[in-house]
């Protein structure tokens, strides 16, 4: 049994054999969670279905397979630049079909998986992600999130990273970009992320202050740490290099502040902001540099309402440079 990757695969869907790949891949990550047999086969099925839909329906795109950090499910996220689905609820009926198969695709993944969310528009193309697994049910005053970390294609690790703890039912995420990419970036954002499990009760400052001295033996890296306060609704946020941070609301956006430099070698200071975060929906949204980011979420109508790993698929989807590792966390207050 192999160690599962602490980042996405992506499977590029082109043509029929490319759902082989996916299928493939989805077994290989499953078993590497440690999942039985059979929830390993529904991890398989749900990726060829998804990757099948998105090659006869969507032109093709990709297969974004997450795993959870906890090990305790895969997000499969099928992406893709098509038509979209012009009615969806008729399409989630099995037998439903407009390529002559025999329609069981949605339907399928419905029961096999603990969370179904499909994104499609006009001229927008479909997103669907598929939560195969069982998810741990969020305590009160916790978050909902997604992420996408992406390797460079000519990579085999990321040397991005991203992480969510909860120490004393207070969620703080972290999200590092090691300076480049490849393996010693990766090693950097590794070693962000084992300091800030080790030390998440800490306030963000605290935080990315310990993680500048511990990035010292490496390269280096760009980190932002995000975290509800004692107060409920306001949120802390310390970033250090070019990790984009926001709050997007219906009504309101608001940039967060990180400060110039690189964790682990040049910190000139370190100093955290305080931003409403209100639990209305309000999505802390967070990437590394490898997302443009000229970006805006009312360019997808009722997408902000859907779950954030799916948000977060369609901001990798369409804004990824394609030239670096690319790491999106989205995060919602649980209602």
């Amino acid at each position: 049994m192999t160690a599962p990757p602490p980042h996405s695969l992506a499977v590029p869907l082109r043509e029929d054999s490319s759902v082989g790949e996916a299928r493939r891949a989805a077994r290989a990550l499953a078993r590497a969670l440690a999942f039985a047999d059979v929830d390993a086969e529904h991890v398989s099925i749900v990726a060829t279905e998804a990757s099948r839909n998105a090659v006869l329906h969507g032109g093709g795109g990709e297969l974004v397979l997450t795993p959870d950090p906890g090990g305790a499910y895969v997000d499969v996220l099928a992406l893709d630049r098509g038509a979209g689905i012009a009615d969806l609820a008729h399409a989630m009926r099995d037998g439903y079909s407009t390529s002559g198969t025999p329609g069981h695709g949605l339907g399928a993944m419905s029961r096999l998986a603990s969370l179904l969310d499909v994104y499609s528009a006009p001229g927008l193309g479909t997103a669907l992600l598929a939560r195969v697994g069982a998810p741990r049910s969020p305590a009160a005053g916790a978050v909902e999130v997604g992420a996408v970390c992406v390797p460079l294609r000519t990579e085999p690790v990321s040397g991005d990273a991203w992480a969510v703890e909860s120490p004393g039912g207070r969620p703080v995420m972290l999200v590092a970009d090691g300076l480049g990419h490849g393996a010693l970036a990766a090693e950097a954002a590794r070693a962000a992320v084992a300091t800030f499990r080790a030390q998440a009760d800490l306030s963000a400052e605290r935080l990315v202050e310990r993680l500048h001295q511990a990035l010292r033996p490496t390269r280096g890296a760009a980190v932002a740490v995000a975290g509800l306060s004692g107060e409920g609704d306001r949120l802390r946020y310390a970033g250090i290099g070019n990790i984009s941070g926001l709050l997007w609301g219906s009504t309101k956006t608001r940039r967060m502040v990180s400060l110039a430099g690189t964790a682990g070698h040049e910190v000139r200071t370190v100093r955290g902001f305080d931003y409403d975060w209100p639990g209305d929906g309000t999505l802390l949204i967070m990437h590394s540099d490898g997302i443009a980011t000229h970006w805006d979420l009312a360019s997808y109508p009722g997408l902000a309402v859907h779950h954030p790993a799916l948000v977060a698929g369609v901001l990798y989807r369409d804004f990824a440079r394609g030239r670096d590792d690319a790491t999106v966390v989205v995060a919602r207050r649980a209602r």
